[in-house]
């Protein structure tokens, strides 16, 4: 079933409130959009149906009014040449003809307010197609705006994970260099540690040695 029944629905319609309410708004706004242009299809086939009907009121209403001026001009030429009965019959087909100019007159101005009202409904619903056209437009931009700003988010995210990481890497390469330093800052320090302890040890055993002598009695 269709959002709208009847023109009048659509014409009435609370568009903000029937998105507010529907699960899929997208798909909802685009649902009013066809049945409003279907309804404006039908109202200007219809308007157009009702013109042409005018148009054909109109030719006859116009031979009516011939007809009229016709039988006035026999009437007269029949009294010109003394033809009274002939006269009185034309007279009484003008009265006809007017009558049926006065007949199709009406009809002619029932025809003009039910174009009227055909054309103000085309425009109201023209009106309403308008609102809701610009609507979508608006939900197809802001859609349009949040993916692009998602898309920004992510690469700004993507960018921060790596600037991170390249943060750390160059960390860990200066803690590798600080590490290489101290152990080339150590080394010779290293070196000389041993070289006074071998002495240290040299002592020991010279001092170790005079005892021995001296035991000995050498």
């Amino acid at each position: 079933m269709g959002v709208f029944s009847r023109f009048l629905d659509i014409v009435n319609a609370n568009i903000n409130s029937l998105l507010d309410k529907a699960e899929d708004p997208e798909k909802m706004i685009r649902l009013m959009m066809q049945e409003m242009e279907d309804t404006q299809i039908e109202l200007k086939s219809s308007c157009a149906a009702k013109m042409a009907s005018r148009a054909k009121t109109e030719r006859m209403y116009k031979d009516a009014e011939n007809g009229m001026h016709r039988w006035q001009s026999r009437a007269e030429l029949a009294i010109s040449k003394g033809r009274e009965d002939l006269a009185r019959e034309a007279l009484l087909e003008k009265k006809r003809a007017k009558a049926e100019m006065d007949r199709l007159f009406e009809e002619l101005n029932v025809a003009d307010a039910l174009i009227k009202t055909s054309k103000d409904e085309i425009n109201q619903v023209e009106d309403k197609l308008a609102s809701v056209k610009q609507k979508y437009q608006t939900m197809v931009e802001r859609a349009k705006r949040a993916q692009e700003e998602q898309a920004t988010q992510e690469t700004l995210k993507r960018a921060a994970e790596s600037a991170t990481y390249d943060r750390f890497s160059s960390m860990e390469e200066k803690i590798d260099r600080m590490q290489a330093e101290n152990t080339l800052n150590k080394a010779p320090s290293s070196n000389l540690d041993e070289k006074f302890r071998d002495l240290e040890q040299m002592d020991d055993i010279d001092a170790e040695i005079a005892e021995l002598l001296k035991r000995a009695g050498k």
